[in-house]
């Protein structure tokens, strides 16, 4: 395979399987002309990366030189998490496995919302941290970081995005991330920031 089709357009393979991060990346590059993105799943047996890394820029280059190696095509791969002043950076680089392997969305949040029980509002900021990298075959790199400041609620609230969003509110907009549309969040979250970096990187490329 090669990174260019036979219409000169540049394939990219998305290094997740997580459907919400894919739909919002093909939301935010859907503008791009000539840049190909293709679903981790049209590839079979992709290889289980162990997100060990100290770092969110360690796992997404893990990541996206891992999948690189396996398809023979750009990729990539992002690591993004939750970062709580009050709890010492916490879940940080855990963020997607916090809780254990068990715990879904709802029990992440409720843990996140009982370890904060009790800290005063002035002391509940908090940010997440988005990094996208992009590794090519023979482990080319590049890279571009995110963050989106907010403070942790006190309880969960709003059916929309996915997990932390529901007890990460935004000041300035009055709400969390879970009460705000797609394109809405598309503009303003971590994600979202990283990828408009990212996305003026590869279009330079």
């Amino acid at each position: 395979m090669t990174e260019m089709t036979k219409q000169g357009r540049f394939k990219l393979v998305i290094a997740t399987g997580n459907k919400n991060k894919i739909r919002e990346i093909q939301d935010k590059f859907s503008g791009i002309g000539g840049l190909d993105p293709i679903p981790l799943s049209d590839f079979p047996d992709p290889p289980e990366v162990v997100e060990d890394g100290d770092t969110f820029l360690e796992n997404a280059l893990k990541k996206a030189a891992a999948i690189a190696a396996h398809t023979g095509l750009p990729a990539m791969a992002d690591d993004s998490g939750l970062v709580v002043d009050a709890l010492n950076g916490r879940p940080g680089v855990l963020s997607a496995r916090y809780g254990g392997a068990s715990a879904d969305d709802t029990a992440k949040n409720r843990m996140i919302l009982e370890e904060m029980r009790g800290v005063p509002a002035d002391k509940r900021t908090a940010r997440f941290v988005c990094v996208i990298a992009v590794t090519f075959p023979g482990g080319r790199s590049f890279y571009a970081e995110g963050t989106c400041e907010g403070v942790i609620t006190e309880a969960m609230k709003g059916a929309h995005g996915f997990g932390y969003d529901p007890i990460f509110f935004l000041p300035g907009r009055g709400k969390t991330m879970a009460e705000l549309p797609l394109e809405e969040k598309n503009r303003i979250s971590h994600r979202a920031k990283a990828l408009e970096a990212m996305r003026d990187i590869l279009m330079k490329l």
